[in-house]
Formats: structure tokens, sequence, C-alpha cells
């Protein structure tokens, strides 16, 4: 264990990160809000919090090792969501928030999970509406891979930080030779989907600010509004579709992306097995959805349709936007949809859940146990599409299942004991745990009546489920520590 190194590295990502309260301070200049003082001292305060860490171990220029990657990626989102907190605490304006509450805004944004504890949204300062979305937008492609495109002006190495930061069991994860060309080939790509759904909701009639606020929270699958009332605020079947349409293709693999436009061909999504899947799950779900509304009377068809499709895509995608309050939907649909953000979006993409690829892989092994039982003598291997799955891949996918479930179970526990109801802990639990954002029962609307243990333990919750279980789970095995 390089500490020094690692210590150096967090301390220079310190720095970078402080340098993004320059947008929400000229935000605030902009529209005269008061909050420019907010921004110039939080700038000031996490710039002086790294260059702390940063100037003892400069001069460690050491290589960094796997597990130097998965301590700097624990601790880096770990202070990074409490140095996230700092502007939400300085706001001239009454927020209203402790301590807990502002660490837990700043970790929900940054996961992307969109919960919060903030009411009163239409009312609130422009600058610190646009620093929440800016948080998940950063949150989305993942600062540290970010980071890894700037690392190498400062002499860091970034390919074990890549490794350990990004999502899922991803396939050819190194799409151009270099790391740090790889970095910035995601980040490019992440760029011009939110200037085009950006564009795009302009023209759909939402204003500037507005476009580009949930342009980013759209594309990073955060689910943060400069509304209470999210996208409903907006009333327009068009913003919905387009809401829609971004959300999906922000749950697909960004690496397929980067091949589908360098090749110029969408062949690449129909040919990919977990796309194919993820849509499936998705459209299932949706004609569910909808045909449940129409048919129980609750909406009229052309909403039950219209909504059904939306809030399906949004929970299903761990997104969290909404448009009605799904939670008063019949029967079994808002616990059918709660149910589906535990897949999630596709590895490689800014989704939360366990991710597309590890469920498609948990039913083919079960549907293969089952046709082993009756060939006992047969080979049947396990493929996704041409390609046969080592056994030590699927291993590796039932061991995660394992300790997510296990996690949730011990998270789901711990929220009840704080005295929360059955519905709501469990909500609670997913929403967290699969970086979902709202919930059901006292968690529908916001997070901010819950008691502050609560709060902490949903805060590591949306880390566990940012990180992929393992990375930070890790960190508390002997074995990480021994030399």
């Amino acid at each position: 264990m390089r500490l020094a190194t690692s210590l150096r590295v967090l301390g220079a990502l310190l720095m970078l990160f402080s340098a993004t309260m320059v947008i929400p301070a000229l935000v605030s200049l902009w529209y005269d809000d008061g909050e420019l003082r907010t921004f110039a001292f939080a700038l000031l305060i996490i710039f002086a919090s790294g260059l702390a860490v940063w100037l003892p171990t400069y001069r460690d220029r050491r290589e960094l090792r796997i597990r130097d990657g998965f301590l700097i990626t624990s601790l880096f989102w770990l202070g990074l969501g409490v140095a996230g907190s700092v502007p939400f605490i300085l706001a001239s304006s009454d927020l209203g928030m402790s301590m807990t509450d502002a660490v837990f805004e700043s970790i929900s944004g940054l996961t992307t999970t969109g919960a919060t504890v903030m009411t009163g949204l239409d009312t609130l300062p422009k600058s610190v509406l646009y620093y929440r979305q800016q948080l998940q937008w950063l949150g989305g492609i993942g600062i540290v891979v970010i980071a890894v495109a700037i690392l190498p002006m400062l002499g860091i190495g970034g390919m074990q930080l890549y490794r350990a930061e990004t999502p899922g069991p991803v396939k050819d994860t190194k799409i151009t030779p270099r790391i740090t060309e790889t970095a910035k080939a995601l980040f490019a790509i992440y760029v011009m989907l939110t200037i085009a759904c950006a564009l795009a909701y302009r023209v759909a009639g939402m204003s500037e600010f507005d476009a580009i606020c949930h342009a980013f929270s759209t594309v990073s699958i955060g689910g943060f509004s400069t509304h209470d009332a999210s996208i409903g605020y907006f009333d327009s079947p068009l913003i919905m579709i387009i809401c829609s349409v971004f959300m999906l293709i922000a749950g697909i693999n960004f690496a397929l992306h980067f091949v589908a436009l360098r090749r110029r061909t969408i062949s690449q999504y129909v040919r990919d097995p977990e796309t194919r899947f993820y849509l499936s799950v998705i459209a299932g779900a949706t004609l569910i959805c909808c045909t449940y509304l129409a048919w129980s009377h609750s909406l009229p068809v052309s909403d039950s349709i219209l909504h059904g499709i939306f809030q399906t895509v949004s929970i299903a995608t761990t997104t969290g936007f909404a448009t009605t309050d799904f939670s008063l939907w019949p029967t079994f649909l808002p616990i059918m949809l709660i149910l589906c953000s535990f897949m999630g979006g596709c590895a490689g993409s800014t989704g939360g859940g366990m991710k597309a690829i590890r469920i498609m892989l948990i039913l083919r092994q079960g549907v293969r146990e089952l046709a082993q039982l009756v060939h006992p003598n047969a080979i049947i291997p396990l493929k996704i599409g041409t390609r046969r799955v080592p056994a030590k891949v699927v291993s590796a996918v039932w061991s995660f299942f394992a300790v997510y479930m296990v996690s949730y179970v011990f998270i789901l526990l711990f929220l009840l004991a704080t005295g929360m109801d059955i519905l709501t802990a469990f909500s609670a639990t997913t929403a967290s745990l699969n970086n979902l954002g709202p919930g059901l029962g006292e968690v529908t609307a916001h997070y901010g009546d819950i008691t502050a243990p609560a709060k902490a333990v949903m805060s590591f919750a949306m880390l566990l489920g940012r990180l992929e279980i393992f990375t930070l789970l890790v960190l508390f095995t002997p074995m990480f520590w021994r030399r």
C-alpha cells in the first residue's frame, strides 16, 4: 500500500474539483442571485483542503497499483461528497440544511441517485439549482474517469483508477490503445449527448437554463430537477418523449456509442446481446404498465401510454424523473417499477442498479442449470451471442449478486431499526443502493423527514451502489491492508 502516492493523487483530484465552483459562481453573477461569495469561498476551502493533502506528498512519484486505485477511488468519492456539501452549508439563502442533509444532497448528486432533502426548488437561487445539476453531470461519467484524461499532465498514471471506477463487468473497456484516449473518447461522447439533449429540450419549449440543467441530469441518469414537479412542471408530451429517448440512450454502454459513432452504423446496438436484453426488459415492463393503467381506468388511454412509457423508462434506468405520483398507481405497478431499478442500465453506462449484463447472465445460468438437470451428462456452455462465458466470469457475477443482496438486507434492517415502516424502508434501500432516487411511503416526494442516522446509512448505500459494492467493501477486508 503506497499511502503517500494515494494521498498525492487524492489532493490533486480535490484541487481539480474545486475548479468546478467557477461555473456556478458565474451563473450567480449572471442572475445576480447573491450566491457569488458562496461559491468563491467554497472554491478556496476545497482547493486549500486538496493542497493540504497534496503538498506533503507531491514528491512521491511512484506508480499506482490496483490496490491504490481502489483506495483512491473510495476515498475520493467520500471526500468529494463532503467537499460537494460546502456550497449548501455556506449558501446565503436559508436552505435549512444540516451538515447531514448537505452531505446527503451532495452524495446523492454525485452518485446520480437523485434523492433530495430540498423542497421549494422553484424559489431557490439559480446558481444553487445549477450546482445540483452540475454535481450529477460530473458524477454521471465519473469524476475519476474524467480526471484520467488530465492526470497525465500531473505525471500520474490512470489505468488503475479507471479499472476501479468503471461500472460493471465492462467488455472491451479499453476502446482506444491508451487509457487517456479512452477517457477522452468517453467524455466526448458524454458531452455530445448532453449538447444534443439540451438543444432538443430548448426546441421543445424549455428555457435555456432549464434545458441545460435537465440535459445534465438526463444524460447522467440523475433525476434532479429545477422544479418541485420535476418534468411534470412543463406539462409537455414532447418534452416527455425527448426525455425518455435520452434516458434510454444514456443507459446503453458508452463504449458501444463510441464504436457506433466511429463506424457510422447502428448495427452495433442490434448485435449487442446486453443492449437487446436491456431494451426488451424495459419494453416488457412498459407494455405491462401502460396496459394495466388503461385497463384499470386509472388514466385515459392516451395518458396511460404517455405516462406509462415515461415513468417506466425513468424508474427502470434509475433516472428518477417524475411527471405524476406513480406511488398512487394501482396494485402492483409501483412495486414493479421499483423492482425494475435493480437492473438499471447497461455496464459502462451512467445508469445504476446491478447492470443488465449481470441480470442476463444470472437468468441464463438459471436456464442452463435447469437444462443440466434434464440432461446431466450434456455439456451445455453458457454463451452471450457467439461468445462462451468463462466460468470465472459467471462466478464473479454470482458473487457480486450475493454480496449485493447481503448488503441490501443489512441496510434494510438498519433503516427499519430507525423506525421506518416496511414500505418506506424497502423503497429507500432500493432507491439508495440502485442509485434511483424516488421511493414509496415517506420518501415519495423527498427525504427531508427521515432521521439523521437513516440519511447517513443511505449516503453510504449510495456510494456502495455507485462504486459497484466491491470497490468500497474491499477496504474493510484485512487482506487489503496486509503487505
